[in-house]
């Protein structure tokens, strides 16, 4: 398996009191290690994060790998993508806008810091009895250095249960009474929770998320780990697998986000949104742009005209681009400078070639 290692140094003077780090990561440190890292990952992307709060606001049934497969032309950053698999987490997000600023600066200025924090809280978690393996998730612990880790992973691979709990008393009596944590407890009515949830620690449904569940802890070296074949697999952006270690930098990793959209991408969107404000159905357009249709359209936008009234009447004949690859029409017939030129971001000779033959215009060979 091969694996990035995102090395996190922490900075030399603390920006936030053991208290405050504890307050802010008490309603998520039961959370499995690749969701908790995402989620940290995710919080630093502020902007991106809204919106893909806003946008499972909007689609609250999309969850899992085949939610995040869905938004990969957001150019969001792959850590915020990886939440839409998971509505509740980024509800949980909404709710408290400054909480989740607040946790994406601290992780950026602290990360180490914000690491031994969650580790502390599921220690006391544990100490508490709240912390155990069940059918939803395992618990391991190990000691190396004179320092206990507690790792929590799924119970099943490919199965996903986020936990709900109320951190002022899954922790035991909470420490810092002039610094109590977030409650955020879920507003779905398919989670079937009833009103007596208070202490211990309960799971909403499960949802399959193999490939979007990327993330990991390498806690004693206190890195962010991805693995590489499930990032690939679900991602646009691609890592490269060819370097074993790279350190993760925030700015790098938004130059990669943003995927680049072709001229011939942008054309293809202008022309469909031109033929939609006239009326157009361009799913209808290649159809019948074919033939003695495509004809008359074409001798409209000599003159200027585009009149949507050729696109209504019969079917166009079923040789219709074999008549028009011999010449049916003249390409020649069109101007590039026409008024069409602009419109939609085609010029009339590649909006004729196009339509004649049902395909997008290839380069003229020099």
């Amino acid at each position: 398996m091969l694996i990035f290692s995102f090395n996190l140094q922490a900075q030399d003077v603390p920006k936030h009191s053991k208290e405050q780090l504890d307050q802010m990561m008490a309603p998520i440190a039961l959370y499995p290690d690749a969701l908790l890292s995402q989620i940290l990952m995710a919080s630093t992307f502020n902007k991106e994060l809204k919106e893909a709060i806003a946008y499972s606001k909007e689609h609250p049934e999309e969850k899992g790998d085949k939610a995040v497969e869905k938004v990969q032309d957001k150019g969001w950053d792959a850590s915020v993508s990886s939440l839409v698999a998971f509505p509740e987490v980024l509800s949980m997000l909404g709710a408290k806008p400054k909480w989740a600023k607040d946790l994406g600066n601290a992780f950026l200025a602290e990360p180490q810091r914000v690491m031994n924090s969650v580790q502390s809280l599921r220690k006391r978690a544990k100490e508490a009895g709240n912390l155990k393996s069940t059918k939803e998730q395992t618990i391991t612990s190990s000691d190396a250095n004179n320092t206990q880790i507690i790792e929590i992973v799924p119970a099943q691979a490919q199965t996903v249960y986020v936990p709900v709990y109320n951190p002022v008393y899954v922790y035991g009596p909470w420490m810092y009474p002039a610094y109590p944590p977030f409650y955020y407890y879920p507003p779905y009515p398919h989670y079937g929770f009833g009103v007596g949830l208070t202490i211990g620690i309960g799971f909403g449904v499960a949802i399959v998320a193999h490939n979007c569940m990327w993330g990991g802890f390498a806690w004693h070296s206190h890195n962010v780990n991805i693995n590489v074949n499930r990032y690939n697999n679900i991602n646009v952006n691609k890592l490269d697998v060819k370097k074993k270690n790279v350190n993760w930098d925030r700015n790098k990793a938004k130059n990669k986000t943003r995927p680049k959209t072709s001229s011939k991408d942008l054309q293809r969107k202008n022309a469909q949104k031109a033929l939609k404000k006239n009326g157009l159905s361009p799913s209808e357009g290649r159809e019948k742009l074919s033939g003695s249709n495509g004809t008359k359209l074409r001798q409209n936008l000599q003159s200027g005209k585009f009149n949507s009234s050729v696109f209504s009447g019969a079917k166009s004949p079923s040789n219709s681009r074999l008549e028009a690859s011999r010449g049916s029409s003249s390409r020649s017939s069109i101007n590039k400078n026409s008024n069409f030129s602009n419109y939609g971001g085609f010029s009339g000779r590649n909006f004729n070639r196009g339509a004649s033959h049902g395909h997008s215009p290839r380069r003229r060979r020099r």
